[in-house]
């Protein structure tokens, strides 16, 4: 007859059951439980591999709890059991070699067809696993660049640009064109899709879909210098009418994406706050993939076009101007700002404009000088 638990102990339990439990409050289950098609199907990638692997771990361990109970040295009925000439089984060779064998022959063909299904590159072809996507309809384009330590987000087909905030439709498919102004970066919304690295000088490509309304945090996963820790940026997914308002919202700001407005935006600044523009210039993107935001700037495009013909003649070899990209006149950096460090975007707007503290020791310039 079982025997009740006594008060002392059920007290014990229910105190010592938060402590018990305090390991787990760190822990963000948000790759686990995405709410985009493509972080979806890559969980379950996760899911599926882990559990073939787990195939062979778990006989494995229990094989050696049973070999050591068994054959422990106080088991005297298995003494029988010994064969000191024992070598070679061919069925337990066969046993040994022929489940791991399997095991890998699944998980590359699990890995050889993810691949090409989940290629960032790859435009979509469904919204979700019962859902397939019309081939007339547009993806919405958003072009990402990874600043020194913010986010800036350009809506081209809307007319509009976001700084450390983004927000998509639920179930349009959306397509990232993703660079960096100067060093490397890693984009990564974990609910939404996994993470695509943002280069200088190039532009890579993320195709995702949000499916229901949600709100999360992106960041910069490589890290890029002094300010990596806050660049960090709001991530919302939003029905079609609450993402309409923000639009709206977004729209009826006054302030304008212009060249010296991303000059000024692309200077190093940690903690940068929310801001909202209007983004006419529908050239500035390919500036920035090219290196020429800048007036009197020659664009990559231009140079490689003129390698690509043979060089401009011996009369080019003093023409430099225009074909500075790093210090002292790099495309976002100018040789007075390398000493300064910015706690915001002093153009931004809402941003805070008394004088920054003092980062002398660490200012961002310098920081992203010797990173680089």
């Amino acid at each position: 007859m079982s025997h009740p638990l006594s008060p002392n102990w059920i007290r014990l339990l229910r105190w010592s059951a938060p402590i018990l439990a305090a390991p787990l409050a760190g822990c963000n289950w948000v790759v686990m439980n995405p709410s985009g098609d493509i972080a979806v199907q890559q969980r379950d990638l996760i899911l599926i591999s882990t559990a073939l692997m787990l195939l062979i771990v778990i006989p494995v361990m229990v094989l050696i709890v049973w070999f050591a109970w068994r054959y422990r040295a106080a088991n005297k009925a298995v003494e029988k059991d010994y064969d000191p000439d024992w070598d070679h089984s061919t069925k337990l060779e066969l046993l040994i070699w022929s489940a791991p064998l399997l095991i890998i022959i699944c998980l590359g063909a699990l890995t050889w067809v993810s691949t090409h299904k989940l290629d960032p590159y790859r435009p979509l072809d469904r919204i979700d696993a019962k859902t397939a996507i019309d081939p007339k309809v547009k993806p919405l384009t958003v072009q990402v660049v990874a600043l020194d330590w913010k986010w800036l987000f350009i809506y081209p087909d809307l007319g509009i640009a976001t700084v450390n905030e983004m927000a998509l439709p639920t179930n349009v498919p959306v397509r990232f064109d993703i660079t960096a102004s100067t060093v490397m970066n890693s984009f990564y919304v974990p609910e939404l899709a996994g993470q695509i690295y943002a280069m200088p000088g190039m532009k890579t490509q993320l195709h995702a879909v949000a499916n229901k309304p949600v709100t999360g945090t992106g960041f910069s996963a490589n890290y890029s210098g002094a300010g990596f820790t806050h660049m960090r940026f709001g991530y919302k997914a939003l029905d079609q009418a609450g993402f309409d308002a923000w639009v709206a919202k977004v729209k009826a700001s006054s302030a304008k994406l212009d060249r010296n407005m991303y000059l000024s935006l692309a200077k190093p600044s940690e903690k940068a706050p929310v801001a909202y523009f209007d983004a006419s210039d529908t050239k500035l993107f390919d500036a920035i993939v090219n290196l020429c935001p800048k007036p009197g700037q020659r664009c990559m495009g231009e140079l490689m076009h003129i390698n690509q013909m043979g060089g401009a003649g011996k009369e080019s070899a003093k023409e430099t101007n225009g074909l500075q990209y790093d210090f002292p006149n790099s495309h976002v950096i100018d040789q007075e700002d390398r000493n300064k460090g910015q706690e915001t975007a002093p153009d931004a707007p809402g941003a805070d404009k008394a004088p920054a503290a003092d980062q002398s020791s660490h200012s961002g310039a310098d920081a992203h000088a010797q990173h680089r």
